[in-house]
């Protein structure tokens, strides 16, 4: 899972020439806030929706309405998480790809990171969703699939939420049972703390709980 992989066609960039108009044009019809801008097919930077809106007059065009843009990017061979982080840290819904040379390649946007992971991240495997909490050194994902295949189930994917301040980890396991009433009573007996389950047992709730099921993975 690299980052060329979530490249999409459907985010055009602008043009240095391009008016702040068009910009703001463009991300209504891209359902996006930033947008990549190139001159002589060269990333500049990444010109953000709040960033026109505080100009005066954005029927000029960008190199008018700005000295210089930020100028966040990934490489194209940049694994899928280091494409989530770098979103995360500058809070952008487009991030520019670039090839080793710097090459402008194209963009991925947070709608299309979030359907290419409900298709690689056993998402939409049947099954539930678990929430663990527990201490940093107590953090042994061994043991925990031993747990879980002890009741006749396997882990289909994981995913660790820590915060530098805590000694603590919230970890998110996708299980492939849709029933979890034996496995969270493992986890008691184990004194190992369940923040969270999310489990549906009927086809009517199928479509809330993937619904649930991708938000709290994603952890937005």
């Amino acid at each position: 899972m690299i980052a060329k992989e979530v490249i999409t066609d459907e985010i055009p960039p602008l043009i240095h020439t391009d008016s702040g108009e068009k910009a703001l044009n463009w991300m209504e019809e891209f359902k996006v806030s930033h947008l990549p801008v190139l001159k002589n097919g060269n990333f500049v930077g990444l010109v953000s929706e709040s960033d026109i809106l505080d100009k005066k007059d954005p029927s000029l065009s960008l190199d008018l309405l700005f000295d210089h843009l930020p100028r966040p990017y990934i490489h194209e061979n940049a694994h899928i998480y280091e494409v989530l982080s770098k979103m995360a840290e500058h809070k952008i819904s487009v991030l520019p790809i670039l090839d080793e040379a710097e090459q402008y390649q194209g963009c991925t946007s947070v709608h299309q990171l979030v359907a290419f992971l409900a298709k690689t991240a056993s998402i939409n495997e049947p099954g539930a969703i678990v929430v663990l909490e527990m201490n940093r050194v107590d953090y042994s994902l061994a043991q925990i699939a031993q747990i879980v295949e002890s009741n006749q189930a396997k882990i289909l994917s994981s995913a660790i939420l820590s915060n530098e301040d805590s000694t603590k980890i919230e970890l998110t396991l996708k299980i492939s049972e849709t029933d979890l009433s034996r496995i969270l009573r493992s986890f008691e007996r184990y004194d190992i703390s369940v923040k969270a389950s999310f489990q549906r047992t009927t086809d009517e709730d199928d479509m809330q709980f993937r619904f649930d099921a991708l938000m709290n993975y994603l952890n937005i």
